[in-house]
C-alpha cells in the first residue's frame, strides 16, 4: 500500500514539476514573443478605456489622439485626424479588432502602462495619475504629402530616409484607408468596415512600403555592382565587359537581352550609366558567383529582416541554391544567378529594403536602423525614449560606396534618371522596369540619393509604381523619376513646424 502511495506521490510531483516548468516557460520566456502577437488583444483590452497619448509628426502635425465620449460604451475613442494620409504608418486601433502600426508598436507606451511609466515615482504605488505619453515620429507632413501628390492614384509606394540616421520622413503607399472607421463604438458600423476594407481587391490596409515584396529589376544592380567593387573582382578600370546586345550564361543556352535589343559594354560606370543587362548578368555569374553574392547580399537587407520599429515587415529575397560547381566557376543553375544578378528570377524586394540600399551607398556604405519613432514624452514633459542614430550593420566599405555614387550619379547626368538634375544638389539614381507575368505590364522603380551640393547626401528614397494591365509596359524613367523628384524637392527644404497641431 505504501509503495502505491508512493508512486502516485512521484507522478503527482512529476506532474506539478511539469506545470511549473511549463508556466515558467510560457510566462517568462515567451512573455515577449505572446505580448506582440498578432493575434493577442489583452494589451487593448486593458488599455482602451485609458487615456492614450498623442502621435505627431517631426513638424508638430497631430496623427492620433484621444477624445472624450459623452455617451455611448466607452469613455473615449482614438480618432485619427489625418485619415488615410499616415494610417499605414500610426495603424488603427479598435476594441473589436486590436491595433497596427504605431498604434501597435507602442500601445503601451501610449497608455502610460510599462513600468517605466507605472511606477515613476514611490507616490506612483498609491496615487493613480494620466500617466499616457506622447509620441514624436520622425515622419514630416509636407514630405508625406508630397509623396501622396506625387505618385496620385497609381498604385505604388514612396519611402523616404535620412541616410545619416535612418530616419524616416514618408512611407506613403497607394491606395490607403482611413483608421478613423475601425476606432468607432458603432460595433456594427466597425465590422461592417473591416469586412469591406478586407474585401477590397486593392488591398488599402496593406502597408505597400514595407511589407509587400516585387522584383526590383535594375534597380538591383546598385546591390551586384556593390558586391563586384567589395568583392575585389570589379574595379573603376576593369574588368571592360565587351559590346553584347545579350548574354548567355554558362551552362545555359538562354540569352539574357539587354533593354531594346541595345548593344552595350565597359567599365563599371559605363554598363552603370547605361544599365547593360548583359554585363551585369556577366558580372554575377562569372566574376563574383553565388557565394558572395550570397554571403554579401545580406549585408543590403536582404534574407533577413530588417530592424523596422513599425510591426511585422516582409522579408526581401535573393535565391541562394545555385546548385554543384559543374567546372572552375560555373555552377548547375548559373543561368539563375545570372537573372538574379539584374533584379529578376527569384528577386524580390520590399520598397523600404530598397530605399535602404541607396541608404547604405549614400552613407558610405553603413546601414542605420530605419525608424518612425523620434521621442516618447509623458505628460508632464519627461523624455522617456529619445532615438539616437544606431548602425545595424556595415553593407559595404566607403571606398566601394564612392565608386557606386559614382555610377549613380552619372545614370542622372547622362542616363535614364536625367529628370532628377536640379542646380545645387548632388543626385545619383537607378532606375529599374521589372517584368511581370506575360510583360504585357511592368513595374517602374527608381531608387538613389539626394543632398545639397558639398555636402553629404541627406535624402535616399524608393519609389515604385505597380504594374497595370490597364497602362501596359511603364519604364522607371519615364513613370518612378518624376514622382521621386517631386517628393525630394519637398524633404529638401527646411522642415518647417507646424503651430498649434
Amino acid at each position: 500500500m505504501n509503495g502505491r502511495i508512493s508512486k502516485v506521490g512521484l507522478v503527482l510531483l512529476g506532474c506539478f514539476v511539469a506545470l511549473f516548468v511549463q508556466l515558467n516557460r510560457i510566462q517568462v520566456f515567451q512573455a515577449n514573443g505572446l505580448n506582440a502577437h498578432a493575434e493577442n488583444l489583452r494589451s487593448l483590452d486593458r488599455s482602451y478605456e485609458r487615456n492614450r497619448g498623442i502621435v505627431a509628426t517631426a513638424d508638430g502635425v497631430v496623427l492620433a489622439r484621444s477624445v472624450e465620449r459623452s455617451g455611448g460604451d466607452v469613455a473615449r475613442r482614438r480618432e485619427f485626424p489625418e485619415g488615410e494620409l499616415f494610417a499605414q504608418i500610426t495603424g488603427f486601433y479598435s476594441f473589436e479588432y486590436g491595433a497596427d502600426g504605431v498604434e501597435r508598436a507602442f500601445s503601451d507606451e501610449l497608455a502610460g502602462l510599462t513600468d517605466a511609466q507605472r511606477y515613476d515615482q514611490f507616490s506612483d504605488f498609491f496615487v493613480d495619475r494620466d500617466r499616457s505619453a506622447d509620441l514624436t515620429l520622425t515622419v514630416r507632413h509636407d514630405v508625406q504629402q508630397a509623396a501622396r501628390s506625387a505618385l496620385g492614384d497609381r498604385k505604388g509606394s514612396v519611402v523616404v530616409l535620412d541616410p545619416r540616421t535612418g530616419a524616416v520622413l514618408a512611407l506613403w503607399s497607394y491606395p490607403s484607408y482611413d483608421p478613423n472607421r475601425l476606432s468607432g463604438d458603432d460595433i456594427e458600423a466597425v465590422r461592417s468596415a473591416w469586412a469591406e476594407l478586407n474585401a477590397d481587391a486593392q488591398q488599402p490596409m496593406l502597408g505597400r512600403a514595407y511589407r509587400e515584396r516585387y522584383p526590383p529589376g535594375s534597380t538591383f544592380k546598385v546591390v551586384t555592382g556593390a558586391i563586384g567593387v567589395q568583392s575585389g573582382a570589379i574595379t573603376a578600370l576593369g574588368p571592360v565587359f565587351p559590346m553584347a546586345s545579350s548574354y548567355t550564361p554558362p551552362a545555359s543556352r538562354n540569352p539574357i537581352s539587354n533593354f531594346g535589343g541595345m548593344s552595350c559594354g565597359g567599365t563599371l560606370v559605363e554598363v552603370f550609366t547605361v544599365s547593360c543587362n548583359s554585363a551585369f548578368a556577366q558580372m554575377g555569374a562569372e566574376y563574383i558567383g553565388p557565394a558572395k553574392m550570397v554571403s554579401t547580399v545580406g549585408g543590403f537587407g536582404f534574407n533577413t529582416t530588417v530592424p523596422f520599429d513599425l510591426p511585422s515587415p516582409a522579408i526581401s529575397v535573393f535565391p541562394v541554391q545555385y546548385g554543384a560547381e559543374i567546372s572552375p566557376g560555373v555552377y548547375e543553375d548559373s543561368a539563375r544567378l545570372a537573372q538574379a544578378s539584374i533584379g529578376q528570377n527569384d528577386v524580390a524586394a520590399t520598397p523600404l529594403t530598397m530605399a535602404v540600399v541607396a541608404a547604405a551607398i549614400a552613407n558610405d556604405g553603413a546601414v542605420m536602423n530605419p525608424h518612425v519613432l523620434q521621442r516618447i514624452e509623458s505628460r508632464d514633459g519627461k523624455v522617456l525614449f529619445e532615438r539616437f542614430p544606431t548602425r545595424w550593420q556595415r553593407a559595404v566599405s566607403p571606398a566601394t560606396a564612392a565608386l557606386i555614387r559614382q555610377g549613380m550619379a552619372a545614370v542622372v547626368s547622362q542616363g535614364t534618371a536625367s529628370a532628377l538634375t536640379m542646380d545645387g544638389v548632388e543626385v545619383g539614381a537607378k532606375t529599374g522596369t521589372a517584368e511581370v507575368g506575360d510583360a504585357s505590364a511592368t513595374i517602374a522603380w527608381v531608387i538613389g540619393y539626394a543632398g545639397v551640393s558639398g555636402g553629404a547626401p541627406s535624402v535616399a528614397f524608393a519609389v515604385i509604381v505597380e504594374a497595370d494591365p490597364g497602362i501596359g509596359e511603364q519604364t522607371g524613367g519615364r513613370i518612378a523619376v518624376p514622382i521621386a523628384r517631386a517628393v525630394v524637392e519637398q524633404a529638401l527644404k527646411p522642415m518647417q513646424p507646424v503651430s498649434g497641431g
